[in-house]
């Protein structure tokens, strides 16, 4: 069921899902009863409370969302990345080539933790950077982030406009195995996460070359992976 999973401050649990625990999204075209069903075993793998995994509706802004305890039915935020001030919600994010990042850090009186969808876009414009603030303006210091498989600079070609784009990101500029400009979109959010004194884990694996890993890129139509951070009950 998961890729990958680690120990963070607090207590916090940190993972990111394989094919093996299925698509988790429910805006592929997929079965939204099978959906909620995976959903419900990944909260028993995690040993959180039934329904109390935080999802957000995921538009490529550099949109955060507070949230708090349980959600209220039908509750989900349209944002980019999730904010749990005192770290009690468990935070989904959702992606399939996409970057995952989840934070933790320790504020005045406990955790804080967060979640953030980083594809390009978001990249520019500043997602990761606004994630980081929000946690700050929450008391968080020490803040650890860990940045989840994704398609990765050999692999994400892109035409020479979106490089261009991408210029002022440190790190970003890269060519692909054939030769082609690319980026890279791992380097890049390392680089302005370290640049805002904030501690980085890239968890190693190529959305595009692992076939346990879902790709939009390779795939598409597909389902989606969750980056996810929670403390277990």
């Amino acid at each position: 069921m998961f890729w990958w999973e680690g120990q963070g401050p607090a207590g916090f649990r940190v993972a990111f899902t394989d094919t093996s625990a299925g698509n988790l999204a429910l805006h592929v075209g997929d079965d939204p009863a099978e959906v909620r069903r995976r959903r419900s075993l990944l909260e028993q793998r995690m040993d959180v409370q039934p329904e109390s995994l935080r999802f957000m509706e995921q538009v490529h802004s550099a949109d955060v969302a507070l949230v708090h305890g349980l959600p209220a039915a039908g509750e989900v935020p349209v944002a980019d990345a999730l904010l749990s001030p005192d770290g009690s919600a468990p935070l989904a994010v959702m992606v399939a080539d996409c970057l995952p990042v989840v934070f933790a850090g320790m504020g005045p009186d406990g955790a804080v933790s967060a979640a953030a969808h980083a594809g390009r876009r978001g990249l520019l414009d500043g997602i990761l950077t606004h994630a980081v603030t929000a946690l700050r303006d929450a008391g968080a210091t020490g803040i650890q982030a860990w940045i989840g498989p994704a398609v990765c600079g050999k692999c994400y070609e892109v035409p020479e406009e979106m490089l261009g784009q991408a210029a002022h990101l440190p790190g970003a500029s890269s060519r692909t195995s054939w030769g082609t400009r690319a980026l890279d979109l791992p380097a890049a959010a390392r680089n302005q996460l370290l640049s805002q004194d904030v501690s980085v884990q890239i968890v190693p694996g190529c959305t595009m070359e692992e076939p346990r890993l879902f790709s939009h890129r390779r795939d598409a139509p597909t389902g989606r992976f969750a980056g996810l951070i929670w403390q277990p009950r």
